[in-house]
């Protein structure tokens, strides 16, 4: 009589046979994922006006303010100095209304020279959000 108590045996989990089913899952997931585009494209037809006559709306012109990479101000094509630029858009806007302006500068252009024609805008009666600056690159960039 054996009176030792017996051990129990653990149970062995086959791996071999679970990896196998996860490959063939894994596959079945590839398989049948559909992959969609973010972009919905909808043809949506758009009702045309007779009194337009299809024609393109005119694009608006401003008046360049124009800052040369010498450092030399310029009012619509006249060289101003960068003291009396808030005197001659006073006169401009006295003789122009509804001239809109757009501030076109070099990129070595510096900030000091940008602020005092911010301040000659503002003196003007311009509003500064309402003329766009386009900074042009140097040649040989």
């Amino acid at each position: 009589m054996d009176l030792r108590k017996q051990r129990r045996k653990v149970p062995t989990i086959p791996i071999v046979s679970l990896v196998d089913i996860l490959v063939i899952l894994l596959i079945f997931f590839i398989a049948t994922t559909t992959f969609r585009n973010s972009k919905t494209h909808l043809k949506v037809s758009l009702p045309e006006s007779k009194a337009m006559g299809g024609e393109a709306p005119q694009q608006e012109t401003r008046i360049p303010i124009t800052v040369t990479d010498d450092r030399k101000l310029f009012l619509d094509g006249k060289p101003v100095e960068p003291d009396d630029l808030a005197a001659a858009l006073t006169a401009l806007r006295s003789q122009k209304s509804t001239a809109k302006l757009e501030l076109e500068a070099d990129e070595e252009t510096p900030l000091g020279m940008l602020v005092k024609i911010w301040d000659a805008l503002r003196t003007a009666g311009y509003s500064v959000n309402e003329v766009p600056a386009r900074i042009q690159r140097a040649a040989g960039q």
